[in-house]
């Protein structure tokens, strides 16, 4: 496990531990039907997954001040295809209640950003207004990974998969994941290098939707991932420090 995800796994264990299952599993059974996030990335041309993101690990503050629904109302003029929302508190700044903000105001599929360590977050991501959980296959030992899968599917949730090695990519394959992300950003070292999208395209013709996540800042930048044959793109740093985020995912869109 890399060094620097093993204390944000931890506090990710601490939160889960205090959910309470039962009550999770009410909440999410009353949400409404959220929109399918597999059929939004399919739709036709390239699907932006349009993040909303106070602050990283690596790269500090981003946008302190964000208002995640009006961030988020940005996106959908511009025509992301998708939402994700960082929920994580400890270290990303984000909150369940940024993700709810965001809900009420797109139609979109919103994919709750997470670090996924407990069955107990999938039925919450639900209750929130979820389409979609994120799964991090080093953070995930394979009988978990496909619990976590089997779980999603009968909560009504999608999963984005997220590899960032050959190994990865073919356990994910292994699991059944439809989705599947490369984060091009090394969770060691923090450095981002797009080649690893193409490098391990070749390794995931079983899924429905490749995504290439991290290092996308340009028109030219998605188009690169287009070429090596991806259907989405997920975009965070780029889009909220851009003046107009908008016609920034009309760019990364072409």
């Amino acid at each position: 496990m890399p060094d620097r995800l093993a204390p944000i796994l931890a506090d990710a264990e601490r939160r889960a531990k205090k959910l309470k299952l039962e009550a999770l599993q009410e909440e999410a059974y009353g949400a409404p039907e959220p929109p399918s996030f597999e059929a939004a990335l399919l739709a036709p041309g390239l699907s932006v997954i349009a993040e909303v993101k106070r602050r990283s690990p690596s790269r500090g503050a981003l946008a302190e001040a964000l208002d995640p629904g009006e961030q988020a109302a940005k996106y959908g003029t511009g025509g992301a295809a998708a939402i994700s929302v960082l929920t994580e508190p400890d270290h990303f700044d984000g909150s369940n209640e940024d993700l709810v903000a965001v809900r009420s105001v797109v139609d979109v599929p919103v994919l709750r950003k997470d670090f996924t360590v407990s069955e107990k977050q999938i039925w919450e991501a639900k209750g929130i207004g979820a389409s979609a959980i994120l799964l991090i296959v080093s953070a995930l030992d394979q009988q978990k990974l496909e619990t976590f899968l089997d779980v999603a599917a009968d909560v009504g949730v999608d999963a984005l998969v997220e590899v960032h090695d050959g190994e990865e990519a073919r356990r994910a394959s292994d699991a059944g994941a439809r989705i599947v992300g490369v984060n091009n950003r090394d969770l060691t070292t923090f450095e981002v290098d797009l080649s690893r999208s193409e490098e391990l395209r070749p390794l995931l013709d079983d899924a429905a939707v490749r995504v290439a996540e991290s290092g996308i800042w340009t028109g030219e930048d998605a188009r690169r991932m287009v070429d090596a044959g991806y259907e989405a793109v997920l975009v965070g740093e780029a889009l909220v420090r851009a003046d107009d985020p908008a016609t920034l995912i009309g760019q990364l869109r072409g």
